[in-house]
């Protein structure tokens, strides 16, 4: 495995120092690993979104089936 130093503020080490009982190194590559798992999914959503034909003006009338639908199934139930 390798290893990573970075330097903080000497205010956050006094910070972490009061909080002796959390492993700060396990807590560091617990949140690198999931921000790496996070950075690979938006790479994979924007390769697929790339190849989309789905326009904004697209989008623009879904939303307004969507709310216009919901409108009137709320009417309907008497809830508006």
């Amino acid at each position: 495995m390798t290893s990573l130093t970075f330097a903080i503020p000497d205010e956050f080490k006094s910070e972490m120092k009061k909080l002796s009982w959390v492993n700060w190194s396990e807590l560091a590559n617990k949140e690198l690993v999931e921000e790496l798992k996070r950075q690979e999914m938006l790479k994979e959503f924007k390769k697929i979104v790339s190849k989309s034909k789905f326009t904004e003006k697209d989008a623009d009338e879904l939303s307004k089936k969507v709310k216009d639908s919901m409108y009137k199934k709320l009417k309907k139930e008497g809830l508006i």
